[in-house]
C-alpha cells in the first residue's frame, strides 16, 4: 500500500524532511497524490509537518497496531511479519480463524483498536475498548500432538508474565491457568482455540486480551472490583506498539523453544510466578465444583488440587475461584 511505504520513507528519513518530488519519484505517483496520501496519514493520527520547498516530514507516529508500527523495529521472524490491523471489530479471534482456514501463515497477527464481541474463557465477553489495550490473535500451526495443545496456554501465560514484568517492572503473576495478574488485578486473558481432526492439529488460535493504559473509571462498574490495567498498576502509561513488539518477540522464542524441548522448562517458570499455590480455591469443572490447595502443576499443565482426604485431583479445565 501506498500508505505504509509513504511512513517507511518519512521513517526512514528519521525526522529530516523528504521532497515532494523524491517521495513522487519513488512512490510512483504525482506530487498531489503525495499530498492526498499525507492527508490520508494525518486521519490515521500522523503527526506530518509539510514545508514549502523542504518536503514533508514525520513529527509523531499514533500508538496504534498498524502493521508498519508494529513491524517497525520488529525482531521477530515470523511472529508479526503479517499484520491484518482493524479499527474496529466483532473480534480478532473470529477474524483470525476465518484467515487461518483461508491458508494464512503461521504468525499472521490479527489486531484491533476496538472489539465489539471481544470474547473471553468459558464464553465470557472481554471489555475491549478504544486507545487502551491489546487486542490480538495469533495463528499458530504446531506441529504437536493434539493432547498437547493445552499447553500451548500455560506456555504464552509464562511468555506474556515474563516479558511485562521485564518492560514494564511490575510483579506479574499467573492464576491458573492463564490469567494475569498486576497491582491485585486482572490485566491479561488468554483464549486458545484450535482447529483439528483425529490426532492432527491443523491450527491454533492464540487471541491475547491485555488491558494497557485504562484508568479504572474506563470498566464497567462490574468489573471494576477486579479488572486493572498496566497503567494502573504501574503508575504511568506505556506504548502499546513498543509492548506488542516485545510480545511478540518473546513469544516467538519460547514457542520455537516449547517445540524443541517440550513443556519442562516451562512447568518451573509458571510455577514461579502462580499466584494461586500454596491457597485454598474452589475449582469450578464441567464435573462440578472441587474445593482444595492448589499444590502445583503436572507436566502435561493440569492443576494439582490437594483435597480435605489428603488426596490430588487433577484439575484439566475449571475457572479457578482464590477465595474459597
Amino acid at each position: 500500500m501506498i500508505n505504509e511505504e509513504l511512513i517507511r520513507r518519512l521513517k526512514a528519513a528519521r525526522g529530516q524532511f523528504v521532497s515532494g518530488e523524491e517521495l513522487s519519484r519513488v512512490l510512483g505517483v504525482s506530487r498531489t497524490a503525495i499530498w492526498k496520501h499525507v492527508e490520508e496519514l494525518r486521519q490515521a493520527g500522523y503527526r506530518v509537518e509539510a514545508v514549502r520547498k523542504a518536503g514533508y516530514r514525520l513529527v509523531a507516529a499514533p500508538d496504534r497496531l498498524y502493521p508498519v508500527e508494529v513491524q517497525d523495529g520488529l525482531k521477530a521472524t515470523r511472529f508479526g511479519r503479517e499484520v491484518v490491523y482493524f479499527d474496529a471489530i466483532a473480534s480478532t479471534q473470529i477474524e483470525a480463524h476465518r484467515r487461518a482456514e483461508a491458508g494464512a501463515p503461521e504468525g499472521l497477527v490479527v489486531a484491533a483498536d476496538v472489539q465489539t464481541g471481544g470474547r473471553g474463557r468459558l464464553g465470557r465477553t472481554w471489555h475491549s475498548p478504544p486507545d487502551a489495550g491489546i487486542w490480538m490473535s495469533l495463528v499458530l500451526r504446531p506441529e504437536v500432538p493434539l493432547a498437547r495443545v493445552p499447553q500451548l496456554t500455560l506456555v504464552a501465560a509464562v511468555s506474556l508474565a515474563d516479558t511485562l514484568a521485564e518492560h514494564t517492572g511490575l510483579s506479574v503473576g499467573i492464576k491458573w491457568p492463564n490469567d494475569l495478574f498486576a497491582g491485585g488485578r486482572k490485566v491479561c486473558g488468554i483464549l486458545t482455540e484450535l482447529a483439528a481432526e483425529a490426532d492432527r492439529v491443523h491450527f491454533v488460535i492464540l487471541g491475547i486480551g491485555l488491558n494497557v493504559n485504562q484508568k479504572e473509571e474506563d470498566f464497567p462498574p462490574e468489573l471494576r472490583a477486579r479488572a486493572g490495567s498496566l497503567a494502573m498498576a504501574a503508575g504511568r502509561s506505556f506504548s502499546r506498539v513498543a509492548l506488542t513488539q516485545r510480545l511478540l518477540e518473546g513469544l516467538e522464542t519460547d514457542y520455537d523453544t516449547y517445540l524443541r524441548e517440550g513443556f519442562a522448562p516451562f512447568k518451573r517458570r509458571w510455577e514461579a510466578r502462580a499466584i494461586s499455590l500454596g491457597r485454598r480455591v474452589v475449582a469450578r469443572t464441567p464435573g462440578g465444583e472441587f474445593v482444595g490447595v492448589a499444590r502445583g502443576i503436572d507436566d502435561d499443565g493440569a492443576l494439582l488440587l490437594e483435597q480435605g482426604n489428603g488426596t490430588i485431583r487433577k484439575i484439566y479445565s475449571a475457572d479457578l475461584d482464590l477465595h474459597a
